[in-house]
């Protein structure tokens, strides 16, 4: 239901009517807001009730802490009180109220003001009480996480007049060290009295001008002091601070095995993939006769090459045939074939040939051109042949 999922809220008012039932593990009272003047019943526990004082009677003037409750058998709305306080501390809690309102509409508890908190901090910073069993639960839980973890330590008062004071000094020197990366400020819880310095405005003020991370381990699950809400990270206990502020070493250890381990396996899945696949390139029969690829234009080319071989061939040979047939006929058409056929040619001293009679006289020397040599003689007669007439 709606009602179950509300959250705790504070309330003022004057209880108007209320019997104490002593051995009863749950008591009732009437509320009543005198400025509304509207009423409603309150439930509680005895040890709440007890925990008032002996103040708490009827017509007293109370603040307290209330969850809604929607009793389905009844159908009825009344609220469960977690805490009660008298009057006293209500005006307290008032103005501590209107401080939250001003300091959360200036911006001081928003979400993406926090600060993320270092995995593994060179040196945590720790405010606690003197010789507070807080101290312990830090300490002792971190180092069981991360043994070789390291503490720069301020003991100061943690309530009463000095403690805004002293919480503030010390969460400023802590500041100022270099390697502290995460401050906590711890105490364990305690009464609403005891916890009002730490909604103190300088404190928080402080808490939020701090550069290094703080983490606030200041009440139990149901406190609420405005330096939870300021801080970076809110601790329910100083032990969850402890296991906050620094890794589980073992854990670490097993989640390095385990990243190894996976690593390993998609490692080796990888190289089994890559082996299969390069099996699969060399089991091709390409790869068994790289030369397979190159047969067949080989063949081709051998094709090309024989045709061409075969083309010159014929043509030199038709060359061949007629150059023998020119030289058949320059041969046959030669004057050097004539002379070896026992002609000779005659020529003038001049080189001119001799082709008639006339061309010469008694005496002139003459050269004489035979298949092998020549000779020289002197002409001792001539005697001239008519040419035949033409028809």
């Amino acid at each position: 239901m709606y009602v179950d999922r509300m959250s705790t809220l504070w309330v003022e008012g004057q209880v108007v009517e209320y019997k104490p039932r002593p051995g009863t593990k749950m008591g009732f009272f009437v509320l009543r807001d005198i400025e509304t003047d509207t009423s409603m019943t309150v439930s509680a526990f005895a040890g709440i009730l007890d925990q008032a004082g002996p103040g708490f009677e009827e017509g007293a003037r109370i603040v307290t802490r209330v969850k809604p409750v929607f009793w389905e058998r009844r159908g009825t709305l009344n609220l469960r009180a977690e805490e009660i306080h008298l009057q006293g501390i209500g005006d307290l809690l008032a103005h501590i109220e209107q401080l939250r309102r001003r300091l959360d509409a200036e911006g001081l508890f928003a979400a993406e003001r926090k600060k993320p908190l270092p995995f593994l901090p060179r040196t945590v910073g720790l405010i606690c009480g003197r010789n507070a069993k807080a101290k312990d639960d830090v300490i002792v839980n971190a180092s069981a996480r991360w043994p070789r973890i390291g503490f720069e330590i301020r003991e100061v008062a943690v309530q009463g007049e000095y403690c805004v004071r002293e919480v503030t000094t010390a969460l400023r020197e802590l500041d100022a060290i270099e390697n502290v990366d995460v401050i906590v400020i711890a105490r364990g819880g305690g009464s609403v009295e005891d916890l009002l310095p730490f909604s103190d405005e300088i404190l928080v003020r402080e808490a939020a001008a701090a550069r290094t991370p703080l983490v606030s381990a200041i009440g139990h699950e149901g406190d609420a002091p405005l330096l939870d809400l300021v801080a970076d990270y809110r601790a329910s206990t100083p032990t969850d601070a402890a296991r906050r502020i620094v890794p589980d070493q073992q854990l670490e250890y097993d989640g390095l095995a385990r990243a190894t381990a996976a690593m390993r396996t998609a490692l080796a899945r990888r190289i089994d993939a890559e082996r299969h696949a390069l099996e699969l390139l060399t089991s091709r029969p390409i790869l068994h006769q790289p030369g397979a690829v190159i047969d067949g234009h080989t063949a081709i080319i051998e094709t090309h090459l024989r045709s061409l071989r075969h083309q010159i061939e014929r043509v030199l040979t038709s060359e061949m045939t007629a150059v023998i047939q020119a030289h058949a006929s320059l041969i046959a058409l030669s004057p050097q074939a004539t002379l070896q056929r026992g002609y000779s040619l005659l020529k003038t001293p001049s080189g001119q040939l001799i082709r008639s009679a006339d061309d010469i006289k008694k005496g002139d020397l003459i050269e004489g051109v035979l298949a092998h040599g020549r000779l020289v003689a002197q002409v001792v007669g001539a005697t001239t042949t008519p040419l035949p007439e033409k028809p």
